[in-house]
């Protein structure tokens, strides 16, 4: 009975070998190349998967997502000949696992040799200025060659980065400076303008106050003609409605003239040369006898002979009647007016005259007293 049963137990070994070996579970976005023989026979897709016991096994397993390789840093020389150290980034996945893994022996070093040849072709052809400015042109015609040549690998290049770009240590230092002497040059430009604004608008803003200013003053100054204007017109209706002649002028320009010495600081007046004319036409004009004399009583016979067209009659004897004692108080009060002037003139030039010298003590005062 013992050999029956190491036999029985040698064939189910072997069973549970063979079953074994001829099922295959394939994970989720993994593909596995199958050999029969030696010979590429099919690439396992995920899920179970059925094989030949002992002809068929598995050669490659190969994962198809999207990848990232990252490169050393190579040196790399610019047409204006610096060396710069450029770091790649490559994304990339796997189309064709049968490709991947029968027509290149290694697809990652095969990548990179490619990236590196690529860069130094693509960098040769611009200075340095141009390699850190053109980053996105040197990506493009990157991935154009990489994904030509990788096609028939099974492998498609889907980014090319590049992620540094290292010029040399004196490079970086006159880079720096460069960099400080363009941003004082654009402050100094910037300081420069601002000022030019701030005069600008300070001469502007000038400009428009004198302009208001005079403006303003022009049209005070209208305003002021127009209402002295309108004054003297009113004043001048007024004059001819009323019918005033020279008499009655000429006792208002003797009222005004004591107002000339009210200012305080008045120290000259000029006294004009009409005064006397003045005073002595309002004394005619409210009949002064100084010049002309009393008029005598008229004889009855020079009555009655003397008729209305008599001429000598009108120029003997004034028009005064009943009215007689007011003109005397009239030709009263011009005399008394034109005292008042002069006095009031007078009191003026002494005051002038003690502002000048404060020893001499005014009119009506004495020296020890007020």
């Amino acid at each position: 009975m013992e050999p029956v049963v190491v036999l029985a137990l040698v064939a189910a070994i072997v069973v549970v070998f063979l079953v074994a070996s001829s099922v295959r579970i394939v994970p989720q976005a993994r593909r596995y190349n199958v050999e029969r023989f030696g010979r590429y026979r099919r690439t396992l897709q995920p899920g179970l998967n059925l094989l030949l016991p002992v002809a068929d096994r598995i050669n490659t397993k190969l994962d198809v997502r999207e990848q990232v390789y990252s490169s050393d840093p190579r040196p790399v020389i610019t047409e204006d000949n610096l060396v710069v150290n450029i770091d790649t980034v490559l994304y990339y996945q796997i189309t064709d696992p049968r490709a991947a893994a029968y027509e290149v022996a290694d697809y990652l070093q095969a990548i990179d040799q490619l990236t590196v040849t690529t860069l130094r072709n693509v960098i040769g052809s611009m200075d340095l200025e141009e390699t850190l400015t053109s980053r996105e042109e040197i990506n493009s015609r990157l991935r154009a060659v990489l994904d030509d040549a990788t096609g028939k690998w099974g492998i498609r290049v889907n980014r090319v980065e590049i992620k540094a770009i290292d010029p040399p240590h004196t490079i970086k230092e006159a880079m720096e400076k460069q960099m400080r002497a363009e941003r004082d040059k654009r402050a100094a430009i910037l300081h420069a303008e601002g000022e030019r604004q701030a005069k600008i608008l300070t001469a502007e803003g000038t400009k428009q106050k004198d302009i208001l200013e005079a403006q303003g003053t022009q049209q005070a100054m209208i305003l002021r003609a127009d209402g002295e204007a309108k004054a003297v017109e009113l004043v001048f209706q007024a004059v001819h409605r009323n019918n005033a002649d020279a008499k009655i002028l000429a006792y208002k320009y003797l009222e005004t003239l004591p107002h000339l010495a009210n200012s305080d600081n008045n120290t000259f007046w000029v006294i004009p040369g009409e005064l006397t004319e003045a005073i002595r036409t309002v004394t005619t004009a409210f009949g002064d006898q100084s010049t002309a004399g009393r008029p005598t009583p008229a004889q009855p016979g020079e009555a009655a002979t003397a008729g209305p067209g008599d001429t000598s009659y009108e120029s003997r004897t004034p028009e005064l009647g009943a009215g007689s004692k007011a003109s005397l108080d009239a030709a009263a009060a011009a005399d008394e007016a034109g005292r008042q002037a002069a006095a009031a003139v007078s009191d003026a030039k002494a005051e002038a005259e003690a502002a000048k010298s404060p020893q001499t003590p005014r009119r009506g005062q004495t020296p020890g007293g007020s």
